[in-house]
């Protein structure tokens, strides 16, 4: 029976959006008990079949507007449904408040604090590399974990609270990944899912989790990459800001590129296109987190010239980075030197390696002055594809010299 009712509990809940705190507070509302008997980790067990809801079971209905029949009867599917964020919680619950706190009681002061932390990294990450940032963001995440489990808080300080881990989580596991340290990243990005997830903030944590796909497609681990893509898509629903969905069909774009298959370009460009028309719906009287500053169409026509990059379609790919870096911040030595990582290939494929060469230089120079995993990554590719090529003088003087 546990398997079934946990599946019951998973899908009922998610048709309301709500998430495993939201269920267990509205169970002990139904329950009128005091305090919190259930909690997330035991919807959790519930909708894991770890452990049987028998005593909550009327409770449970109730909270869920279903019968208890409902609840224990198996339903039947068509398809196999997409997995959920639910199943890239990490274990345990690191959130969990201690039961006897230490510290001292926050208010949303403190909140206000974490916010300008989080947004100064997010800043600095813009001119800075993974290598750099790494060490203070770590901290950074420590510190934030530690302040919400052991002060004392209202349940609204203590949502806001979470709301900035999961939004610092999402900065310190791109850091992270940008210092090669992927393990510690996906780590901390699931920390950073549940902390949205307990926050109710969908669209944070379709932000992490798309973050997380992302790593998961470079690092040789594409079908992963391309399911969680789709889930963070899917989890944060059609309510999602514009500028949210733009970025989260972003991710699935690229994820069917590296993912490859019979119909993965065919994918990637349907979502590259839904992404477009997400982005047009964007307004000025429409409000995003204010994470999502960078994505504007500039961005999306970097994904789009990647994909074209990645499929070897150079006369797509090089128009589109040419006119992307044109216009680029130079300060931005990072995001210039990975851009001009995709052109340098996109040229040898169009069988310009002298070009190719030229831009590979810049990339070198650019590299040089960056602690950036993705770079030096990116740099190794180009190398590679250049071994094609070491007849043309420009490039065998490259290659011997770096």
């Amino acid at each position: 029976m546990g398997s079934c009712v946990g599946a019951n509990i998973r899908h009922l809940r998610e048709q309301r959006g709500w998430s495993q705190s939201r269920l267990a507070r509205e169970v002990c509302q139904a329950a009128r008990v005091s305090g919190e008997p259930v909690g997330r980790q035991e919807v959790s067990r519930w909708e894991t079949g770890k452990r049987t809801p028998r005593e909550w079971l009327p409770f449970l209905a109730t909270a869920l507007g279903v019968t208890v029949d409902a609840l224990v009867t198996a339903q039947k599917t068509v398809d196999p449904p997409l997995p959920t964020l639910t199943e890239f919680l990490p274990e345990g619950d690191p959130l969990s408040p201690l039961e006897c706190r230490t510290g001292r009681r926050v208010g949303m002061g403190t909140v206000n604090e974490l916010q300008q932390r989080v947004h100064g990294l997010r800043l600095a990450d813009d001119v800075l590399a993974g290598g750099d940032l790494i060490r203070p963001a770590l901290r950074d995440v420590r510190r934030a974990v530690k302040l919400y489990r052991e002060s004392s808080h209202t349940s609204e300080v203590g949502q806001q609270l979470l709301g900035q881990i999961g939004e610092l989580a999402q900065i310190a596991g791109w850091i992270a990944s940008d210092a090669g340290q992927h393990e510690e990243a996906e780590r901390i990005y699931r920390l950073g899912i549940s902390a949205a997830r307990q926050a109710e903030d969908h669209t944070l944590a379709g932000n992490l989790a798309g973050s997380l796909a992302y790593q998961m497609s470079n690092t040789g681990r594409e079908a992963e990459g391309l399911t969680l893509a789709q889930i963070a898509l899917h989890d944060a629903g059609s309510e999602a800001p514009p500028k949210a969905r733009a970025l989260y069909l972003d991710r699935v774009a690229w994820a069917y590129t590296k993912a490859g298959g019979a119909t993965g370009g065919q994918q990637a460009m349907r979502a590259l296109g839904e992404a477009g028309q997400a982005l047009s719906e964007d307004s000025e009287g429409i409000e995003s987190p204010a994470y999502l500053y960078w994505v504007d169409a500039g961005e999306l026509k970097v994904m789009e010239s990647r994909v074209y990059t990645e499929l070897h379609r150079p006369l797509r790919a090089v128009p589109l980075l040419r006119e992307v870096l044109g216009g680029y911040d130079a300060t931005h030595a990072r995001e210039m030197a990975l851009y001009l990582s995709w052109l340098a290939v996109a040229l040898a494929d169009a069988n310009e390696p002298e070009e190719a060469a030229a831009v590979a230089e810049r990339v070198i120079s650019l590299g040089s002055e960056t602690s950036s995993e993705r770079v030096a990554e990116r740099m190794r590719v180009i190398f590679d594809r250049l071994q094609d090529y070491t007849g043309v003088p420009e490039v065998a003087a490259l290659l011997a010299e770096h």
